[in-house]
Order: C-alpha cells, then sequence, then structure tokens
C-alpha cells in the first residue's frame, strides 16, 4: 500500500481547550486526497448518510469563470473536520506542522467549501492555493454539528447586496443586470425631485414603502424586451431610462393619484410587488404605441386603465369566470402575468379604437 502523507505548515488559533483548530494553505487537489465531499443519502435500511448537499451546476460554473481569470482571489476558507488521522506538531509562537495521514482513507471531511473545491478541481490552475480552516472532532455527530452551525449563519440581507451592486466591478454576469437596475432605482430613490424620493425601501432608506425588488425587475423587464432595451443603443442609455421611468411614475401620481399617495402595499395594489411589476410591462406598451416617453402621454396612456382598475377597493374582473376582490391579486408569478396581460389588453384596445376613429 502505498504511504500517502501530506505535511503542511499552519497556524494554531487558541479556542475551545479540548479541540484544535488550525489554519494552513493546500491546492485543492492536495484537499481532495485526503477529504471527502460526502453527499447526504440514505442507505439501504433508510438511514441517513453524509450531510452535503448536491452540487449546483450553475453555481459552480459561475465560481469557474470567475476563478478563470487571472486575478481571481479566493480568500475565504474551505472548511474541513477531521475525526482522525491528523496530528500537529508545535514548532513555537503558534505555529504547526500538520500531518495528514490518508494512506488506509481519507480522513477529511469537508464541512464548507464544496462548491468551490469542485470547480477548482477541474481547472488547469494546478499551483492555486486555497486556505483550509482544519478542526478536528471527537466522533461523527460532533462533524454533524458543526456542519449544521457553520451553514446555519444568517446571510447578508439581499437589500444590502443590491445596494451595493452598483459600487461594485467585476462580478458574476449574473448580477450585471440586476447591478444596472439597481443604480436607476438607487439615483431614482435618492434624487430630489424624482417621482420616487424615498419611496423605495433601501438597506439605507427603510422608510421606503415600495418593494427594491419589485422595482428592479421593472427596470430588467424593461432592459431585457422593452422601452429601456430601445436606450442601449446610446451613450447616455442611462440618463433616457431614468427619464423614462420618473415621467411614467409621475404620470402613475398624477392619473391614480388616490390609490398611491400615502399608502402602503396592504392599502393600495398599486403600490403592491404585483402592481409595480405589472406597472413596468405598461410602461413599456405605451411608450411602444405613443413612440416617447413625456409624461403627458403616459398620462394619457393611464387614464385608458382608470375605468378598469380596482387598486384599493371595487374588484378586478380578469374574465367572466375569474373575478376577484381588489386585494386578491398576489405578487406570484402567474398573478403578476394576468394582472399585466389584462391591463396591456387594455390599452391597446384602446389604441385600436383610436386608429379606427382616425381612419374614420
Amino acid at each position: 500500500m502505498q504511504e500517502m502523507i501530506y505535511r503542511f505548515k499552519g497556524v494554531r488559533a487558541k479556542q475551545a481547550p479540548n479541540h484544535d483548530v488550525f489554519t494552513f494553505a493546500a491546492t485543492p487537489k492536495e484537499i481532495l486526497s485526503f477529504s471527502e465531499i460526502e453527499r447526504i443519502g440514505r442507505n439501504e435500511e433508510g438511514h441517513l448518510r453524509g450531510f452535503q448537499r448536491h452540487q449546483v451546476a450553475s453555481h459552480i460554473k459561475e465560481i469557474r469563470d470567475y476563478l478563470g481569470r487571472e486575478d481571481a482571489l479566493l480568500p475565504n476558507a474551505v472548511i474541513l473536520a477531521f475525526l482522525d488521522g491528523v496530528t500537529t506538531r508545535d514548532l513555537g509562537d503558534d505555529i504547526v506542522e500538520i500531518v495528514i495521514d490518508s494512506t488506509v482513507q481519507k480522513p477529511g471531511f469537508v464541512v464548507d467549501g464544496q462548491q468551490r473545491l469542485s470547480a477548482l478541481a477541474t481547472m488547469e490552475k494546478g499551483d492555486f492555493q486555497v486556505f483550509v480552516s482544519g478542526l478536528v472532532c471527537k466522533d461523527y455527530n460532533e462533524l454533524r454539528q458543526q456542519f449544521v452551525l457553520i451553514n446555519n449563519s444568517r446571510p447578508l440581507p439581499k437589500s444590502l447586496i443590491y445596494e451595493l451592486l452598483p459600487s461594485v466591478e467585476g462580478l458574476p454576469e449574473r448580477f450585471t443586470k440586476r447591478k444596472f437596475a439597481s443604480r436607476i432605482i438607487d439615483l431614482l430613490n435618492s434624487t430630489t425631485g424624482s417621482s420616487l424620493y424615498c419611496e423605495i425601501k433601501q438597506h439605507t432608506n427603510p422608510r421606503g414603502v415600495l418593494s427594491d425588488t419589485a422595482m428592479q425587475k421593472f427596470v430588467m423587464n424593461s432592459a431585457s424586451n422593452g422601452a429601456i432595451q430601445t436606450f442601449m443603443q446610446y451613450d447616455d442609455f442611462e440618463g433616457r431610462s431614468i427619464d423614462l421611468i420618473n415621467n411614467f411614475f409621475h404620470a402613475v401620481r398624477t392619473v391614480f393619484r388616490p390609490e398611491w399617495d400615502n399608502l402602503s402595499p396592504r392599502h393600495s395594489r398599486l403600490r403592491h410587488g404585483a402592481g409595480i411589476v405589472s406597472l413596468g410591462f405598461v410602461m413599456d406598451e405605451i411608450f411602444a404605441k405613443q413612440e416617447t416617453s413625456k409624461k403627458e402621454d403616459f398620462i394619457e396612456g393611464l387614464q385608458t386603465l382608470k375605468e378598469h382598475t380596482a387598486w384599493t377597493s371595487g374588484q378586478w374582473k380578469f374574465s367572466e369566470s375569474d373575478i376577484r376582490p381588489w386585494n386578491g391579486v398576489q405578487n406570484t408569478p402567474s398573478d403578476i402575468e394576468l394582472l399585466s396581460n389584462f391591463l396591456i389588453q387594455k390599452i391597446r384596445k384602446k389604441y385600436r379604437q383610436k386608429q379606427n376613429e382616425i381612419k374614420v
């Protein structure tokens, strides 16, 4: 049997008196040579085994795309737990020699960082090292306990992450659309005189009422296949986008003032997530029909909807078989699609009538 001994110099941390906690640097290939990614499942008797979730292909691809860059950094450590097969020798000043013996079996278990390791394992970056934080557990139960405690920490609020996006460069591709949307709503929310000034709830504006994620969807939908997409060919596309949304919501506040001013999403579906996202499609439809983003043109288009909406009272008459109370529309994909199509069809019908009158 070939001896497989790994030696690293590391730093020991003084924590719980009966536990060894240390850190060292190693390549992903080395880590996977003495550590297992034990995925959760059940044996033939139905007993639970392992603890790690299955790989997330999209997440691994995102990590690979980032780590493929020459300037890629990965300062956060992979966490390993050992039951045996590891010894430490003091070298003085809390420096230790860590000896890991995987001759018989791999003694380490990946507690945190499996997606990073999986991504790096398939890349040609043989000399790329990551930090490893290791701890020695007395038994498998304690190992699982550490897994639960380490992975149960409270994640950062999404509102904080989204608000930070506009000021961060070099992010993975999936953040770019969200970053653009976050910047647009941040400027609308912080500019005096804006129709949405201080209206959007953000981490730094907790008194806002409108959902930041709903407003981001509003912008992202338009940027994907709406009015904002048509601005992308211009150097000042950001300014055009801000003017468009600013004028649109000035029009919304003019036409639907009683349903807008000083009301919460609970009391007005106009300011509810479903209403906000649906309004984005309304904006794009009016823009396409009018070929202008002036406030007055938006007012004309929105006036068409007044008799058909039930933002704060009454009923939504989507069809003969689908009549709902004003607050029966929920912030779900199906309800948003239903409401959006309903509003757009009313606008299209009005514009067809208008075109027929002109022809006559």
